[in-house]
């Protein structure tokens, strides 16, 4: 079977790579740098989203056309992207192509040559018990792959281990299960504990997250041993620095945080619900031994019962992959006030940030800001706003990190009860969950964005607020969202009504600026793919897929799907052709109207905020749940 050549480029990098001990992911490592595969839910441990294939590129993109598809059968959000792997790593006589859908999780595998099923695995969970508590719709963000085995995250938190050939379990753990009632747990979808996020194999582990700071849950990064499935090291994101794995040398910005930090920052024993989830897209630099990953908002949603800075929600950690320890932590929103998770993904890349060559790690946070930091020891480098909307905080203290909060902005503030207007960005950020790309042959970020801002209301108890039951919702705060142009006329990235609500931006992260700027009607929040051809793909809520010009933003090709596209874009070659394929499939949070039965008809403040926000998607699209595939003729 004949394939696109390796080049001489990734070549010398497996001759960079130095294995300290072999281990074994290794195999992952190297199938990563092979970009006839994509072996990595990312592309490759970087999270560049990125794909050496050029056969589709600027200048043919155009005559795209569709190559295949595949229902999963389920209609509901459709987030993440498939694995394509080469039989040397599955065992099966070809390449072959896994694919997961939403709740209930449904895997299969599918022969790239016949377009078969090989195998399917169909977990059986409870929907009463687990779809109840799952926030923000059913979606679940794709698999990994080491060792002979595809990793499933069911949302009921069962993490297993399927093997590639067959897809029978080799084993499985209960990621919140297993913990004791001294820790807090068990934890369960019975106390609110759900998981969507894709297991990150790393090395001889497997990596996942925790889901459930709506329902007061302290949440939690863990590594299992991918031989045998056993608990290697848990880190909450709260707590005493046990819990958290903090030892005397963890800093945040170059300074040692102390003892207990995690305790400390808050009123009492509130930790014990302090939420910070961990479900986003995780890299790795194996050459410092770290995996990065960012926690989400502190439980509850109303500031004021919740003093302090709340340490270590909305955080990026870097986590030494075979223990856990922290090396630095790095808190975004300190007491956050408007929902503004610090999950969204971490991308390493080097490159010079003020004339020096820079071993850089960038985020896109929900507050609203692109942040550039060194990787190797957390120093900030540069902070500034990728969208000109954001109002809640001017700028990024650069000494201190702190952002300069606007006060009139403070739903803490303003008081309980009180609806806190016209804030940018909404709760659900200037970026959400969908993960950008980077192009190391542009230097540019990709970054798939929203252009929304909100009321926020605070809800005292006095007013009907929730007190702290496990596994009852712990929101206390209500909600609207409207296109950011209400608020921000003279934004360079509205559209002529003022009334568009995403863009899609190239970014420098050396400089914090943006290079360009789409305009689309409702939030981008697809995930994004950029390639050696010189395309960026995305994809729309309405349904559209799109392949644009790298360097300029010039549209090229666009093809109207199924369904909305949450889903990540990815590539691959088979048989000497590339294919770029994307899971179409509306939901989230911010296709939840179109998704979820039953909220088309909901008030505008359902959904916390989002059915009245998108309530146009839907003249646009419905539930869906396809895996789309687009060639060159």
């Amino acid at each position: 079977m004949s394939k696109i050549s390796f080049k001489s480029v990734v070549i010398a990098a497996v001759a960079l790579a130095v294995p300290v001990v072999a281990s074994a992911n290794d195999e992952v490592r190297k199938l990563s740098q092979n970009p006839n595969y994509w072996a990595n839910i990312s592309g490759n441990y970087d999270n560049h989203r990125y794909s050496e294939l050029k056969q589709i590129n600027n200048k043919n993109a155009g005559k795209l056309q569709t190559a295949w598809t595949f229902s999963t059968g389920v209609l509901r959000g459709h987030e993440g992207g498939p694995l394509v792997l080469p039989s040397s790593a599955t065992g099966l006589p070809g390449d072959t192509l896994y694919i997961h859908a939403a709740f209930p999780n449904n895997t299969f595998a599918i022969d790239l040559d016949t377009l078969g099923i090989i195998w399917h695995f169909e977990p059986q969970q409870d929907f009463d018990v687990t779809v109840p508590v799952m926030c923000c719709d059913t979606v679940n963000r794709g698999l990994g792959y080491s060792m002979g085995q595809i990793y499933l995250q069911q949302a009921d938190t069962t993490l297993v281990a399927l093997d590639a050939k067959t897809g029978k379990p080799n084993w499985t753990a209960m990621n919140g299960g297993d913990i004791p009632a001294s820790l807090g747990g068990p934890y369960g979808p019975t106390s609110g504990m759900t998981n969507t996020s894709a297991p990150h194999p790393m090395k001889d582990k497997v990596m996942t997250g925790c889901s459930g700071a709506e329902f007061g849950v302290r949440c939690w990064m863990a590594a299992y041993n991918a031989k045998d499935g056993s608990l290697a090291w848990r880190a909450f994101s709260m707590g005493p620095d046990a819990d958290m794995i903090f030892d005397k040398n963890t800093t945040s910005l170059g300074k040692k945080v102390g003892k207990d930090t995690g305790l400390k920052s808050w009123k009492g024993d509130q930790w014990k619900q302090g939420g910070g989830s961990a479900w986003g897209y995780w890299p790795a630099d194996f050459d410092e031994n770290l995996m990065y990953y960012g926690s989400g908002n502190p439980s509850t949603w109303n500031p004021v019962v919740r003093p302090g800075d709340n340490k270590w929600s909305m955080t990026i950690f870097a986590r030494d992959i075979d223990t856990g320890v922290a090396r630095w932590v790095y808190q975004m929103t300190p007491h956050d006030e408007w929902d503004y998770d610090g999950i969204n993904e971490m991308i390493l890349a080097d490159f010079k940030v003020k004339g020096k060559m820079t071993k850089a790690l960038v985020h896109f946070d929900r507050n609203g800001f692109g942040y550039t930091m060194d990787r190797v020891n957390g120093a900030l480098l540069v902070a500034e706003k990728f969208d000109p909307a954001v109002n809640w905080a001017t700028s990024i203290d650069m000494k201190t990190g702190l952002p300069n909060r606007v006060a009139a902005y403070s739903t803490h503030g303003n008081g309980e009860d009180v609806v806190s207007k016209d804030i940018c960005p909404a709760a659900l950020g200037t970026k959400d969950q969908q993960p950008a790309a980077y192009s190391p042959a542009t230097g540019l970020f990709y970054v798939p964005t929203n252009h929304v801002c909100m009321t926020y209301e605070p809800v005292s108890y006095a007013a009907g607020g929730n007190k702290y039951v496990s596994g009852q919702a712990y929101v206390n705060a209500n909600l609207t969202m409207y296109p950011a142009g209400a608020v921000c006329p003279d934004c360079p990235n509205n559209n002529a009504a003022k009334d568009n609500m995403g863009n899609m931006i190239a970014w420098d992260a050396s400089k914090g600026k943006i290079v360009w700027s789409i305009v689309e009607q409702y939030s981008v929040w697809s995930g994004v793919l950029a390639t050696a051809g010189g395309v960026v793909f995305y994809g729309n809520l309405e349904g559209w897929a799109k392949a644009v010009d790298a360097k300029s933003g010039k549209l090229l090709w666009k093809f109207k799907t199924p369904s909305g596209i949450i889903g990540s874009f990815n590539a691959w070659a088979h048989n000497g052709k590339q294919y770029v394929g994307v899971l179409s499939g509306i939901g989230g949070w911010a296709g939840a109207v179109a998704a979820i039965p039953g909220l088309a008809a909901a008030p505008d403040g359902a959904a916390l905020g989002a059915v009245g926000g998108y309530r146009g998607l839907l003249q646009h699209s419905r539930a869906g749940g396809t895996l789309m595939v687009f060639a060159l003729p």
